[in-house]
């Protein structure tokens, strides 16, 4: 209950800047029109929509990472996350709390841009609803490495990392507007042994409805998040205790 009532307020803190929260939103979703306008021009097909879209979806959440460590980081540079240390909560709780809000943000923006991608062509049956489905891990992923980063740096930090970094990271090994396989090589290894790519993968094999070889790109994008998030919860414990000490 008590990281139920911090997350309202992180909620609040949220719709409260709905400039970057349209941008969040809106932003992928221009990203996939101007894509799919782009393929009507194209004799050879480059971007369907069917592989089109989980990249999209993929890529836009990478802006949710910016959303939640800029959240955490602004908190911590304020006497606001100071004076809350004193309230009875505990490192998981604090993360949890920044971490609810930012779930129903980040399914909204996958299921705004399948919706977009159903007037674009994508076929509305079972394997698109599990797509959507298969694509929450990925959010958990993202809200976690902002979470994460924010518990380290500072907002202007974070603003670099999750916000350029990150999103140039996200867009290039994951797969999301060419063939990792045309490349081949050091750089396939490498987009492989990260998550985005998996990530992609996953939610083009549900699409495809090739459920076989969706948990075993799925578990790599778990087990990071997993990881991730258990470290956000370590290092958000190690600030509260420097901050308190």
């Amino acid at each position: 209950m008590k990281a139920i009532a911090f997350a309202a307020r992180n909620h609040k803190e949220i719709v409260r800047d709905p400039l970057n929260l349209m941008f969040g939103l809106g932003f992928p979703l221009v990203i996939l029109l101007l894509l799919s306008a782009l393929q009507t021009n194209i004799p050879v097909e480059i971007f369907a929509i069917a592989k089109l879209i989980p990249g999209v979806a993929v890529f836009g959440l990478s802006f949710i990472s910016l959303f939640s460590g800029m959240l955490i980081a602004k908190d911590r540079s304020t006497s606001f996350l100071m004076r809350l240390f004193t309230a009875p909560l505990t490192a998981p709780d604090y993360i949890t709390g920044y971490t609810l809000p930012l779930i129903p943000m980040a399914i909204l923006q996958i299921v705004i841009g399948y919706i977009a991608a159903f007037f674009l062509g994508l076929p509305v049956n079972a394997d698109v609803m599990l797509s959507i489905i298969v694509l929450i891990p990925t959010a958990m992923l993202f809200i976690g490495i902002g979470l994460l980063t924010g518990s380290i740096f500072n907002d202007k930090q974070v603003g670099g990392i999750c916000g350029a970094l990150l999103t140039n990271l996200s867009a290039w090994l994951s797969g999301s507007w060419f063939d990792l396989n045309l490349i081949g090589g050091w750089f396939k290894g490498i987009a492989y042994a990260l998550p985005f790519a998996h990530a992609v993968d996953a939610g083009r094999a549900a699409i495809a409805g090739d459920y076989s070889s969706i948990l075993s790109h799925l578990w790599w994008v778990i087990g990071y998040a997993a990881v991730i998030l258990v470290i956000a919860v370590y290092m958000f414990k190690k600030k509260m205790s420097g901050d308190t000490a």
